[in-house]
């Protein structure tokens, strides 16, 4: 059965690539439909557009024949995939924010249909905290993304915010109008952020874990196919979509969880698990006192990584986490020895990147370390998620 698109093209450089997208959707037997906003067709004209669609190509809600039949819901949902190329930074706050002000965000409004956003836009546009909330919220509504790659850009500046390659989309729209991914029928499990372990009932031992590295891992393993449960400490971060969350607190709490949500193929425990807990907690504040602070008697945490290597059920690939200060490979390198697990990613954390966008992480496999340029935590989670693809094609 035939598969049709129906293809947004906001107002960017980037707008010339979205006619190589059309040729080749074409080729691979895919329709394409097009909106151009305003500002797109400064970059390409609804003719060029037509003319490799072999579609009328709309630009405005009065380019609609009969809008007294609500053309623009029809035509937001008579395709099978809503894929928004170039998506501008514009078009993305716009969506985030629930905005109707022209045909295209309408459009976006009204589906009912997957929706692939491939961003494009300035470097420093897309690092923008606005962007990045735009972003978040966005994955959390359930919009697939492709991109945005890294490169010189039309405005002088070299970075993230070129617009993936038109076969880089188009690989993206096969994989979501097929229903399937390279990790259809794996199950996987993800913890991510910090735990808290009580003192009294108002202080905790805690640590600096936003939680970012693991929510994008398990938002790249559900998108490739995987039923991802997310196992998450307490973070300040939205759910992503397609993904089973399950909140805790404590080592103790995480552990339990943990072990309920065996079995599965893979495990990527990227949590920062307090080593240790007090040994008991008070029932009230603690106070202050004239004899001086309070004595803590703490006592050590279980090792949840090293316990689900040894578990009757133990994922045919696990997966750990090291941040470390200093000696980054050799650490993790004997880390993943003493742990029992397949593969530790690991990360320098002297300089701090608890709570930014970006990471450098070493993959510590048993053939030795791959070190890996800095990228995003999104990018590091979709070249994660590729690498496990791989891995569990040799195991099956």
């Amino acid at each position: 059965m035939s598969k049709s698109i129906l293809l947004i093209i906001g107002g960017g450089i980037a707008a010339y690539k979205s006619l190589e997208l059309i040729r080749r959707a074409k080729d691979r037997g895919i329709t394409s439909r097009a909106i151009i906003t305003k500002a797109g067709t400064e970059f390409v004209t609804p003719l060029s557009v037509s003319a490799l669609s072999g579609q009328k190509t709309y630009t405005d809600m009065f380019s609609l024949i009969d809008e007294t039949e609500m053309g623009h819901i029809q035509l937001s949902r008579a395709a099978d995939l809503v894929v928004v190329a170039p998506a501008t930074a514009n078009l993305m706050a716009k969506a985030a924010n629930g905005l109707a002000s022209d045909l295209a965000s309408t459009a976006l409004l009204a589906t009912d249909k997957p929706v692939l956003m491939a961003p494009a836009m300035n470097v420093r546009m897309w690092h923008h905290p606005a962007t990045q909330r735009n972003l978040a919220t966005l994955r959390a509504d359930g919009v697939h993304f492709v991109g945005p790659n890294e490169g010189a850009m039309a405005c002088n500046e070299f970075g993230l915010g070129r617009m993936a390659e038109p076969q880089e989309i188009l690989a993206a729209i096969e994989r979501l109008l097929s229903g399937a991914g390279p990790l259809t029928g794996v199950k996987a499990l993800v913890t991510a952020g910090p735990t808290h372990e009580p003192l009294d009932p108002v202080r905790f031992l805690g640590n600096r874990s936003s939680g970012k590295q693991g929510y994008a891992i398990a938002s790249a393993l559900a998108d490739a196919g995987a039923e991802t449960t997310l196992i998450s400490g307490p973070v300040e971060l939205s759910p992503p979509s397609r993904v089973k969350l399950i909140k805790v607190e404590t080592a103790l709490e995480m552990r339990a969880a943990c072990e309920a949500a065996l079995p599965v193929d893979v495990a990527v425990l990227t949590a920062a698990v307090a080593d240790w807990r007090a040994q008991s907690q008070a029932n009230s504040k603690l106070k202050k006192s004239e004899s001086g602070p309070p004595s803590l008697v703490l006592t050590e945490n279980p090792d949840i990584l090293a316990g689900l290597a040894r578990h009757a059920k133990r994922p045919a690939l696990l997966i750990g986490f090291a941040a470390e200060t200093e000696n980054v490979i050799a650490y993790a390198t004997e880390k993943r020895t003493r742990k029992g697990c397949d593969w530790i990613v690991a990360n320098d954390v002297s300089k701090g990147v608890f709570g930014t966008d970006r990471n450098t992480v070493h993959l510590i496999t048993a053939g030795g370390p791959e070190s890996w340029p800095e990228m995003t935590k999104d990018e590091v989670a979709a070249r994660l998620a590729v690498r496990i693809s791989k891995a569990l094609e040799k195991v099956a």
